[in-house]
């Protein structure tokens, strides 16, 4: 007859035995899933597209190239004028802070609103030229150059993607370019779309036209 301490043994080895043995007979775990569901963008117009950012910057390019901004973002110190886009006539230089320079102050001329009349300066109580520190020069870039140019914050003021879009949405100087004075024409897409365009060339991603 086994004695107690050997019954006690037994059991011992075979628990070990079959819990040991169990470990290998378990079927493998499986790899562990993802219970969270991937990040949906439930704003499809965040959704990078490259196609689309380059055909509405070079939209917006139009507007850009048109006497409306150009003569005002001059490749060199003095304003432009006209549809020509000619140099300002008057000897008028941008000046440090955009305004004009010595008695040759834009505000001298460029009233509050459009001066009434063919040939008057149209009006603004903003009217200036960019400073000397970020002149950003429209006249003679490539829609590269330019879109480039404009995402530098180094040259731009400062803006990132969110102050660019307020600046060409809500900036009064800049609606003042759809608010010519008597003669001057207008750019060539209204400022709603061309707002709409230049925004929709960040939303998909700010590409740089070929």
């Amino acid at each position: 007859m086994i004695n107690r301490k050997k019954w006690l043994g037994i059991l011992v080895s075979t628990g070990v035995f079959i819990a040991f043995g169990s470990s290998f007979m378990r079927p493998p775990k499986e790899k562990h899933k993802n219970v969270y569901p991937r990040f949906k963008n439930n704003n499809p117009n965040k959704v990078r597209d490259s196609v689309i950012s380059k055909k509405s910057f070079l939209q917006a390019y139009k507007v850009l190239m048109s006497p409306r901004c150009i003569n005002c973002h001059p490749s060199g110190n003095a304003p432009l004028q006209g549809e020509d886009s000619h140099i300002h006539t008057q000897g008028v230089l941008r000046g440090q802070d955009g305004k004009g320079m010595y008695a040759l102050k834009c505000s001298n001329c460029h009233q509050p609103k459009n001066t009434p009349g063919p040939g008057m300066p149209p009006g603004n109580p903003k009217w200036q030229l960019p400073p000397e520190s970020t002149k950003m020069v429209f006249q003679g870039k490539t829609p590269r150059q330019l879109a480039a140019q404009l995402l530098n914050s180094k040259e731009n003021g400062g803006k990132n993607k969110a102050a660019l879009i307020d600046h060409v949405t809500n900036d009064t100087l800049v609606a003042a370019g759809w608010h010519p004075a008597q003669g001057l024409t207008l750019p060539p897409l209204s400022h709603a779309e061309f707002a709409k365009q230049f925004k929709q060339w960040l939303d998909k991603g700010a590409y740089l036209p070929d």
